[in-house]
């Protein structure tokens, strides 16, 4: 059984879920149902992906089966970019929810603190970064706290039961705290051994908001978009230190550093399309690595960060983000 963190929502989240992003819709359909199958209660999926369709073909099929009911699950979406003004969130939340087959998503988060121009569902979906779908970048005026107060009405609405943030930094976390009426319950970061983050974690603890950790095998996630610290820097699963510290415990590199996130607290959101993988990933739990490991793998930290608009585009457009 995976545990649970209690979020400030009141509701409860499985620590361990199922990371949706670069599943094809060619297979995410199956990946779903068999990450089901395999005892995944939680999925974490967004606009961006471009599989919500198939994903939700998925679950269709496991509640059909029988294998489980709705109420047991936990499904997560993000609000994109283009939709950050505030007329702009609901629409597209229905569609989402009717794309997954689904009356409700049980967490829904804005994916990055990032507004850009609309561009129509019907024009192309999922939109992109770029309004022409080529090269244009075009910031939206619209301000955290539009688009926040337009997701706090998803919860009044019962479109999602609980909200939060995913890219966000302190800075703009301590801004968003400022005003919100219902507080974000989840953030969601890139956190590996490379990535710490450690007062942010700290910050987030403090004012009760749990946090998701993804990409937990840092580069390996990145390496295909030809990054140059992904490419220079050692795979953490093929790590020699990690690969040590996993022989300690009978167990592989990846259970170790999903390990590494969950004792210190964070939920994860690993993925997998073969079914032994999918349960080694979830049966990570069952071990506890030594203060003086957790200490070893925190020294790792290189404070790089991978999923980063620097790192996807090129200069001239990135005096939007700062």
């Amino acid at each position: 059984m995976v545990p649970a963190i209690k979020l400030n929502s009141g509701f409860d989240m499985p620590q361990v879920g199922f990371g949706l992003w670069k599943v094809d819709g060619s297979i995410a359909s199956d990946v779903v149902y068999n990450a089901i199958k395999a005892g995944y209660r939680l999925f974490d999926g967004a606009c961006d992906y471009g599989n919500e369709v198939e994903c939700g073909q998925g679950v269709a099929r496991a509640i059909k089966e029988g294998i489980v009911k709705r109420e047991e699950l936990f499904i997560v979406s993000k609000l994109w970019n283009t939709f950050h003004d505030g007329d702009r969130v609901e629409p597209i939340v229905r569609k989402q929810l009717a794309d997954w087959g689904l009356e409700y998503f049980d967490l829904y988060l804005i994916h990055f603190p990032v507004a850009l121009e609309y561009v129509d569902p019907s024009v192309r979906y999922p939109p992109g970064w770029h309004f022409d779908g080529k090269s244009e970048i075009r910031p939206s005026k619209a301000t955290i706290q539009e688009t926040w107060t337009a997701m706090e009405s998803l919860v009044e609405k019962g479109l999602s039961k609980s909200i939060g943030v995913s890219n966000f930094q302190a800075q703009l976390l301590y801004d968003l705290l400022r005003y919100a009426k219902v507080r974000p319950a989840t953030l969601q970061i890139e956190h590996h051994p490379y990535l710490v983050q450690q007062n942010l974690l700290n910050l987030a603890k403090a004012e009760g908001i749990a946090v998701t950790a993804y990409s937990s095998f840092g580069p390996a996630s990145f390496r295909e978009f030809n990054m140059e610290h992904a490419q220079k820097l050692q795979p953490l699963l093929e790590d020699p230190t990690i690969k040590a510290i996993g022989d300690k415990y009978n167990k592989d590199p990846a259970q170790v550093l999903l390990r590494w996130a969950t004792q210190r607290g964070l939920a994860i959101i690993p993925k997998s399309s073969r079914e032994a993988t999918m349960k080694s990933n979830l049966n990570s739990l069952d071990f506890d690595l030594s203060e003086e490991d957790i200490k070893t793998i925190s020294g790792f930290d290189r404070g790089i960060r991978f999923n980063q608009p620097t790192n996807y585009f090129s200069a001239e457009n990135l005096w939007i983000f700062g």
